[in-house]
């Protein structure tokens, strides 16, 4: 099937996960959709759209797209380096060969990763964008070409990083910018590429990359931009008891109480990973609405810990799903990262703590509300915009599993029938058809070779 924009689209004969208000599920249902939206859902097959053109949904779970809440897409070409190291010497050990990209290679990293994610059933991304280095270039234009390439519906934040070695932060100096020049770049990406209206392909967030890269005036000022401009704030937080450490002797506190004294909380902000928060910290989260992006995969590789995502869907905090850097989760699978916070979930609680529909509405509503988009995306409704994925679970992996959410969350990723964004298709029977995978995979390792060499 090609895209259409003048005929319907119908989807039948799936099983509906909706992620609605009332979570209603259909186990033979429908979606059609119409240009970019939603028109009809329901159970059974629809009337009134004999001209539409047909998708079986047989033997498969339609859910909407899932939506990836922190990745950081240059890693794309950096994967399989340091991989026994704790976050700060992965972090010592990577910089120099991040310190090397450039426009180029980001444009060929992010399209690699966005390709995937999108195999992943991924179709909003954010990325956080925060190694900008002297001679690279565009590289924040590079990553946005590249999700228009794949046709995702991108999120990236303009990250940044002021606080160099010899400032006493972690990055090395020649991938650090000045306060000065941060304000302006971050003003000038909002004013070239934001875009906030309904249906919106592309947003941008300003992101300051963590408390022990940047100054506290770079913090402050983000936070005043970014509301005079009428975008989010995004930045890694609570990520590992060394960054506790960090902020108890810096600053006298924790990372939380940090944030809350710059004025860092709010609906328009959401934190990466949060792992080691204590009840307070959750409580501020949860009353201020400030979102947090958990990555379990990623903690996971890093030995960072496990979140305490269970309490924190308790408490109300607006709680989506990341994949993190790529080179923290070499196989950055949307769907695996549901998979996991639903097991560390239980692992860290008991077998209660996070049900299977749980886990699926982190990837998909709870991510959209995370980024401001619940009222466009995240659950198939009447109206909103037509990003979905229709699941094969008829295949040896799955068939005779009782429950397809079950088999979707807690079975081995199954292959994607369909992938649908704005309702343009991204993805058919488990290939891209907006990129030709094999070259891109043929330029990722390129790209990737060329800059170890660089860092020799």
């Amino acid at each position: 099937m090609q895209p259409n924009t003048t005929r319907p689209i119908v989807i039948q004969g799936a099983h509906v996960v909706t992620m609605d208000a009332g979570r209603a599920e259909y186990r033979r249902g429908h979606v059609v959709v119409e240009g970019n939206r939603i028109v009809a859902v329901g159970a059974g097959e629809p009337r009134g759209y004999a001209d539409a053109t047909l998708v079986d949904g047989t033997g498969c779970v339609l859910t909407p797209g899932l939506v990836n809440t922190h990745h950081h897409l240059y890693q794309w070409i950096t994967r399989g380096l340091a991989v026994d190291h704790t976050l700060f010497e992965w972090l010592t050990t990577l910089y120099p060969v991040w310190g090397g990209i450039d426009a180029d290679a980001v444009h060929v990293a992010a399209k690699g990763a966005l390709a995937h994610l999108v195999r992943t059933g991924c179709t909003t991304s954010t990325d956080h964008h925060y190694v900008v280095p002297r001679d690279g270039g565009d590289v924040f234009g590079a990553e946005i070409a590249a999700a228009a390439d794949v046709g995702v519906r991108f999120h990236p934040c303009r990250g940044s990083m002021d606080l160099g070695a010899s400032a006493g932060g972690l990055p090395p100096d020649h991938v650090v910018e000045d306060l000065d020049t941060i304000l302006v770049e971050s003003q000038r990406a909002v004013e070239r590429w934001h875009d906030p209206s309904f249906g919106s392909m592309l947003r941008i967030a300003l992101a300051p990359c963590s408390p022990f890269s940047v100054s506290t005036e770079l913090l402050k000022q983000s936070a005043v931009l970014a509301r005079d401009l009428g975008v989010r704030l995004h930045t890694h937080l609570a990520e590992t008891l060394d960054e506790q450490d960090f902020c108890m002797e810096r600053f006298g506190c924790n990372p939380v109480q940090y944030m809350e004294s710059l004025d860092w909380t709010g609906p328009d902000v959401w934190y990466a990973h949060a792992v080691h928060l204590d009840d307070r910290d959750i409580g501020v989260l949860a009353a201020s609405g400030t979102g947090a992006a958990h990555c379990p995969t990623s903690n996971a590789r890093l030995g960072a810990g496990i979140a305490r995502a269970a309490d924190l869907y308790a408490a109300g905090v607006p709680l989506g799903l990341g994949v993190d850097g790529a080179a923290s989760n070499e196989s950055c699978c949307m769907l695996e990262e549901a998979h996991h916070a639903a097991l560390f979930a239980r692992a860290r609680s008991g077998p209660r703590a996070m049900t299977v529909r749980q886990s699926l509405e982190l990837a998909t509503v709870g991510g959209a509300r995370v980024l401001g988009r619940e009222n466009e995306i995240g659950s198939l409704e009447v109206g909103k915009l037509a990003d979905l994925a229709l699941w094969r679970i008829d295949t040896l992996a799955h068939a005779g599993i009782t429950d397809p959410v079950a088999a979707l969350v807690l079975g081995s990723p199954p292959p994607l029938e369909l992938l649908l964004i704005d309702g343009r298709e991204v993805v058919r029977r488990d290939e891209v058809r907006t990129v030709d995978e094999t070259a891109v995979a043929a330029e990722v390792a390129a790209a990737h070779d060329a800059l170890v060499a660089k860092a020799g």
